[in-house]
């Protein structure tokens, strides 16, 4: 488990630098660093059906007529 913490430890440590443009807190675990740098961010919104990531084929409603022209 050492390894898996100290990865772990390892790429929030790049997180951080990369975010605040400084070095980590020395004392601080992998899971807080993630934690602090998470909590130091604005909610991001995310409407599912309205994602600009999903094509028009892969969204049908109630009686919403799909490519092939027949009706959900």
């Amino acid at each position: 488990m050492q390894n898996r913490d100290q990865r772990i430890h390892e790429e929030a440590a790049a997180l951080w630098r990369e975010v605040f443009g400084k070095p980590p807190p020395v004392r601080v675990g992998g899971p807080q660093l993630l934690e602090i740098i998470t909590g130091s961010m604005e909610a991001a919104t995310y409407e599912r059906l309205r994602s600009p990531h999903l094509r028009a084929s892969t969204i049908a409603g109630p009686n919403q007529p799909r490519e092939d022209g027949k009706v959900a």
